[in-house]
């Protein structure tokens, strides 16, 4: 019996270190490809950034700064309401209506827990966030959201309420 559990852990091991084929994973231009579209977007749109330099890509656009000044960090509780779309198509594809979430950021999409702390809008305030693929779902499409792989994606987030 003991011998047979080993032999299905090794097995497990192996199976679970593959070399990745799929072009999508592999593709070192995608960067490159998100950064031409939102930098394009941006421009065509006269969009006001924050921080529009930093490395990660996400692009933070505070539309409402709110009333109460709000510290952020991963273990932060955030109330939030937001709209989801593909960038590329304006198609909305997650959306809250009367009913707010709330989550740990430490939880949230890394598009969101990059752009949440850049963006620094105080509870009570709007943000919007263009995640370039690789902070939102990366490679692999999302059927159930109706996202393509490599989607880039665009949240309007209004947070109600941060408890930290």
């Amino acid at each position: 019996m003991n011998r047979l559990l080993l032999f299905c852990c090794c097995a497990i091991l192996f199976t679970a270190c593959k070399k990745v084929s799929d072009p999508a994973v592999i593709n070192n231009d995608q960067r490159t490809i998100d950064e031409n579209i939102i930098n394009q977007y941006i421009t065509e749109n006269k969009l006001t950034v924050v921080n529009p330099g930093d490395s990660s890509g996400v692009r933070a656009i505070v539309v409402k700064q709110g009333p109460i000044s709000t510290l952020y960090s991963l273990s932060s509780s955030v109330t939030v309401g937001y709209t989801g779309k593909q960038l590329t198509s304006g198609k909305i594809f997650a959306q809250t209506d009367s009913i707010h979430p709330s989550f740990k950021l430490g939880e949230a999409l890394s598009g969101w827990k990059i752009g949440i702390l850049k963006g620094q809008v105080n509870k009570g305030g709007i943000i919007r966030l263009i995640i370039p693929s690789r902070h939102g779902y990366g490679p692999y499409a999302q059927p159930g959201l109706g996202l393509p792989a490599n989607a880039i994606l665009d949240f309007t987030i209004e947070i109600f309420d941060v408890t930290n």
